[in-house]
C-alpha cells in the first residue's frame, strides 16, 4: 500500500479536481466514491473500481480487485480531497457507466427528468427508482450530473445497480416509440388522468424540475399526463416526491 503525505502529490491534486470539477470527472470517465458504505456498495455490485484511498491504520476490503491502486492517507489529508465536511475512512475513483442510451429498451417502466437541477433531488429519485423496479432513468437536458459526488451520495448505492442515461428529447421519443412504449408526464391539461388509473408496467413518466416544472417541449411530446391527487389547497409535490408517488403506483 502507497502511503502518501503531501498534498503537492499529483494524485492528492487530482483527487481534489475530480471531486470539484465537471469537466474534469468527464474528461477521465472518472468519479468519486466517498464513504466505507458507498464504496462497499461499489465493491458489491462491480463497480469498476480504479483507486482506493483510505485513512491510516484502515484496512483495505477483502474483495478489493487485485488490479485497484490502493494508497494510504493521514486523516487530516483525506479530508482534504473529500467533498463532504466530515469523511469517512476511505474514498474510491470508479470508472464511470456509460452515459449513451442503449440501441434498443426493454419492456417496462422508466422515468424521465426534465431539467430536475438538485443533485440531492437526481439521487434520491435515482434511488427511488431502483426501489421500486424501475428500468433505468433518463436525464433529459438541464438536469444535474448523475455522478456528482453529492448525486452519487443521494444514491445510497442505487447508481451501481440501476442505469441512467443522458438523452435528447428526439433521441428519447424515437427509442421509446421503437420499444412500442408511450411517454407520460406529470402535469395538467385537458387530457390529465388520475395516476391511479393508467397503467405505468410499460411506459416512461417525465418528472418536471422543481420550478417550473416539465417544459412545454417535453409536453407537446407525451401521451397524455398524469395528476397526483392531493388536497386541493396543495399546489405541488417536490419532484423527489413525486416520482415516489408515480413509481410505486407503477410498482403497485
Amino acid at each position: 500500500m502507497e502511503r502518501i503525505t503531501s498534498r503537492r502529490n499529483p494524485l492528492i491534486t487530482r483527487l481534489r479536481r475530480l471531486g470539484t470539477d465537471k469537466k474534469a470527472r468527464r474528461a477521465e470517465g472518472l468519479f468519486l466514491c466517498e464513504g466505507d458504505k458507498l464504496v462497499g456498495e461499489a465493491l458489491r455490485w462491480g463497480a469498476q473500481v480504479e483507486l482506493l484511498a483510505a485513512a491510516e491504520g484502515t484496512p483495505a476490503p477483502a474483495d478489493l480487485p487485485a488490479h485497484t491502486q490502493v494508497v494510504e492517507l493521514p486523516a487530516e489529508l483525506l479530508a482534504y480531497v473529500s467533498t463532504v465536511d466530515t469523511p469517512q475512512n476511505m474514498l474510491a475513483l470508479c470508472r464511470t457507466p456509460a452515459l449513451t442510451p442503449p440501441e434498443a429498451l426493454s419492456p417496462g417502466r422508466y422515468l424521465v427528468l426534465d431539467g430536475v437541477q438538485d443533485p440531492g433531488n437526481v439521487g434520491t429519485i435515482w434511488r427511488t427508482a431502483d426501489a421500486f423496479g424501475a428500468e433505468g432513468l433518463f436525464l433529459l437536458p438541464g438536469c444535474a450530473e448523475p455522478f456528482s459526488p453529492k448525486t452519487v451520495r443521494a444514491t445510497m448505492g442505487a447508481c451501481f445497480r440501476l442505469s441512467v442515461w443522458e438523452a435528447e428529447l428526439d433521441g428519447l421519443r424515437a427509442l421509446l416509440a421503437r420499444a412500442g412504449m408511450p411517454l407520460y408526464a406529470t402535469a395538467l391539461r385537458s387530457d390529465t388522468s388520475d395516476v391511479r388509473e393508467i397503467p405505468l408496467d410499460r411506459a416512461a413518466v417525465v418528472i418536471g424540475s422543481e420550478g417550473r416544472g416539465v417544459s412545454q417541449a417535453v409536453l407537446d411530446t407525451c401521451e397524455k399526463t398524469l395528476k397526483i391527487p392531493m388536497r386541493e389547497r396543495c399546489e405541488s409535490l417536490n419532484a423527489a416526491a413525486a416520482a415516489a408517488v408515480v413509481l410505486w403506483e407503477g410498482w403497485r
